[in-house]
C-alpha cells in the first residue's frame, strides 16, 4: 500500500500535534501535584455563627440599658470560605465539585488592590452592617432617627434657613427617617429644585425652601453637615473576630430585635439567613448564596432567609431539607417568622 507524498506532511503534524498536547498535559499533572498555584480561588461553605449566642467567650451581641430575653433557638449567620493559593488539582476539585466554586482571582483580590486593601474594605463594610443593622432594629423596636443639622459652611444655600441644631422632618412632604433618607431625597431631584424642608427648631415646627446646588460630584445638595440621634435605653455592641463583609445585616438586626423582644422569634428553631441592611431596614443581595445555604444546612439550619433578589440563585442551588423564605425587608423578616410561629407558610423563593 503506497501513500501519496502530499499527506504525509499532514500526517506528520498531526503526530507533532499530539506529542506536544500530551507533554502540556504532563506538565499541568505534574504542576498540579506538585503544588504549584494557579490564578483561582475556592468558595467554600464558611463557618456559621449564633448572633443570639457567644464567640470566643463573648456574647456575639451585648445589650445594656433594660432587660434582654434568652431566645431558645438560633438565628445564624453564614460565611463563604475563601481558600487562595490553591493548586491546579484543587481547581480542578472544585470545579468538580457540587459544594464549591472556583473563580478567578482577581473576582475577590482586584489586580488593582492590595490584598491588605481589600481586607481593610471588607472590615470596613462589616463594622457599617452593624452600626445599620443596630438603627434598622431599634427602629423596629419604636425609636425613631432624628436628623439634626450640626454645621452650615458659609457657601451653603441653607444659610439664614436652617441653623445648627435643627431637625429636619421631610422634604417635599416626604418623611427624612434617616440621613440616607434624606440624601436620597435630595438627589431624586434636578440640581436648581426648590425643596420644602420641615424642621423643627426648639421643639417648634417650621418650614423653609432652598435650591439645591452642585456638589463636586455634580449631585444635588443643600449644604449641610447631619448626625443622626436615636435616644433610647439602650447600650448595643457587636463583636465577632475573623468576619468581615456587609452580608450579615439582617441577622444582627434579628438577634437585637429578639433580644429585646418579650417573644421568641425563632420559636426553639434553628434558623438562618444572610442579607445586607440599610438603616431603613431595606434587605439587600449578597454573594456566595449557594456556599451559604450549605453551611447552614451543616450547622443544623432547617429555614434559609434569603434575600428576594437572591432567590433566583438560591432555588437553583438548593439544599434539600432547607426551607427558603424571601424577605425584602426586615419587616418581612419578622412577618415570616411570626408566620411560622403560627403554623403558616411565609413567602418563599
Amino acid at each position: 500500500m503506497s501513500v501519496r507524498p502530499s499527506t504525509l506532511p499532514c500526517v506528520r503534524q498531526r503526530g507533532a500535534t499530539l506529542l506536544v498536547g500530551a507533554i502540556v498535559l504532563l506538565l499541568l499533572v505534574i504542576a498540579a501535584f506538585d503544588g504549584v498555584s494557579v490564578p483561582y480561588v475556592a468558595l467554600v461553605p464558611g463557618p456559621t455563627w449564633n448572633t443570639l449566642g457567644i464567640d470566643q467567650n463573648k456574647e456575639i451581641i451585648t445589650i445594656s440599658g433594660g432587660t434582654v430575653s434568652a431566645p431558645k433557638g438560633q438565628l445564624r449567620m453564614v460565611t463563604v470560605g475563601v481558600q487562595d493559593h490553591i493548586t491546579l488539582w484543587e481547581a480542578i476539585q472544585g470545579w468538580l465539585s457540587s459544594d464549591d466554586a472556583v473563580v478567578p482571582r482577581e473576582v475577590i483580590y482586584p489586580p488593582n488592590q492590595t490584598r491588605q486593601q481589600v481586607d481593610q474594605e471588607n472590615q470596613q463594610e462589616f463594622k457599617s452592617s452593624q452600626n445599620a443593622a443596630i438603627v434598622a432594629a431599634l427602629r423596629e423596636l419604636g425609636f425613631p432617627v432624628h436628623v439634626v443639622v450640626t454645621d452650615l459652611p458659609a457657601d451653603s444655600p441653607s444659610q439664614g434657613k436652617l441653623r445648627k441644631g435643627d431637625e429636619i422632618d421631610s422634604i417635599d412632604g416626604q418623611p427624612v427617617t434617616s440621613g440616607q433618607k434624606l440624601t436620597t431625597l435630595i438627589r431624586s431631584r434636578p440640581v436648581g429644585t426648590a425643596l420644602t424642608i420641615a424642621y423643627k427648631r426648639g421643639g417648634v415646627p417650621a418650614t423653609t425652601t432652598v435650591s439645591t446646588i452642585a456638589a463636586s460630584d455634580k449631585t444635588p445638595r443643600i449644604g449641610i453637615q447631619i448626625d443622626e440621634q436615636q435616644p433610647s435605653p439602650y447600650s448595643i455592641s457587636i463583636s465577632l473576630d475573623n468576619v468581615v463583609g456587609p452580608s450579615a445585616g439582617l441577622m444582627f438586626s434579628l438577634g437585637i430585635v429578639d433580644k429585646l423582644k418579650s417573644t421568641d422569634l425563632t420559636d426553639g428553631r434553628t434558623i438562618a439567613g444572610t442579607g445586607t441592611i440599610d438603616e431603613e431596614g431595606n434587605v439587600g443581595a449578597i454573594g456566595g448564596i449557594p456556599q451559604k445555604m450549605r453551611g447552614a444546612k451543616r450547622d443544623g439550619a432547617s429555614i434559609f432567609l434569603a434575600p428576594a433578589d437572591n432567590c433566583k440563585e438560591a432555588v437553583a442551588n438548593a439544599v434539600p431539607g432547607l426551607k427558603l423564605v424571601k424577605v425584602r425587608t426586615l419587616d418581612d423578616a419578622l412577618s415570616a417568622l411570626a408566620t411560622l410561629d403560627s403554623g403558616g407558610t411565609p413567602p418563599s423563593c
